[in-house]
């Protein structure tokens, strides 16, 4: 048995295919992302583990469900603003995030990024330089900041 990044995965008895989450039928409903209640949650049932498993018995593939999943645990566990929060699912219970995803795949993935590139649009990396900086935003997370919060 092997250690990665917290999960025990066995090296031959697991195919690389499944994610060793429980499937959800297709019909369920969005599992509810109650910040209130993460404190309380077990190891591999977060609000955010949920919706990866929801998000991919709705058709979402397994990447960007992780994607997602990552997301909606970043903007909760680093207190991100509250509407970005909105942004990742903690309003609707992720249905937009999904409806974004499963609509366009590309944009979502390309938005995603920038959010977890910019850890909530707090800060960037400048161009030819390894340092992170906090409260500068290239380009594209400027943008992506007017887009998501227009009343800055």
């Amino acid at each position: 048995m092997m250690f990665y990044i917290g999960r025990a995965m066995s090296s031959v008895n697991e195919k690389s295919s499944k994610s060793g989450l429980t499937p959800v039928m297709k019909t369920s409903p969005p599992p509810k992302l109650d910040l209130e209640a993460v404190l309380s949650c077990e190891y591999g049932h977060y609000p955010w583990d949920d919706w990866e498993r929801w998000a991919m018995a709705q058709g979402l593939n397994r990447n960007l469900a992780g994607q997602g999943r990552l997301l909606i645990r970043e903007a909760y566990q680093h207190a991100w603003d509250d509407y970005l929060k909105v942004h990742c699912g903690w309003r609707d219970d992720g249905q937009a995030l999904l409806a974004q995803a499963l609509r366009s795949p590309k944009t979502a993935l390309r938005q995603w990024d920038v959010l977890m590139r910019t850890d909530g649009l707090r800060g960037d990396y400048r161009s030819r330089c390894l340092d992170w900086t906090w409260g500068w935003l290239k380009a594209d997370a400027r943008r992506l900041h007017s887009t998501l919060n227009p009343q800055s």
